[in-house]
C-alpha cells in the first residue's frame, strides 16, 4: 500500500522529494501516513477533497484485493 500512495503523490507534486509515506498497523487496519510538503496540501487534497478522496478509493481497492483495512492520512511535513 505504501508504494501506491508514494507514487501517486510523487506524481502530484511540485516536491517530490519532500513525500514521505509511512505505515503502521493498528489493531484492526493498516494506517498509511502521507507526509507532502506545506505547499503541496492542496495539489493532494484537490478541490472539494477530490483528489484525497480519489487516493483512498484506489488504495482501498488495492486493499480489498489482500483483505485488509487501510486508512490513508494526509499530514503535512510540519507535523
Amino acid at each position: 500500500m505504501k508504494e501506491i500512495v508514494e507514487v501517486i503523490a510523487k506524481a502530484l507534486v511540485e516536491f517530490p522529494d519532500q513525500v514521505v509515506v509511512t505505515e503502521r498497523e493498528n489493531d484492526n487496519a493498516l494506517i498509511v501516513e502521507l507526509h507532502v510538503a506545506p505547499s503541496d496540501m492542496g495539489k493532494v487534497i484537490g478541490k472539494q477533497g477530490r483528489i484525497a478522496k480519489a487516493i483512498r478509493s484506489v488504495v482501498k481497492a488495492a486493499a480489498t484485493r489482500e483483505d485488509k483495512k487501510v486508512l490513508v492520512d494526509i499530514l503535512d511535513k510540519a507535523e
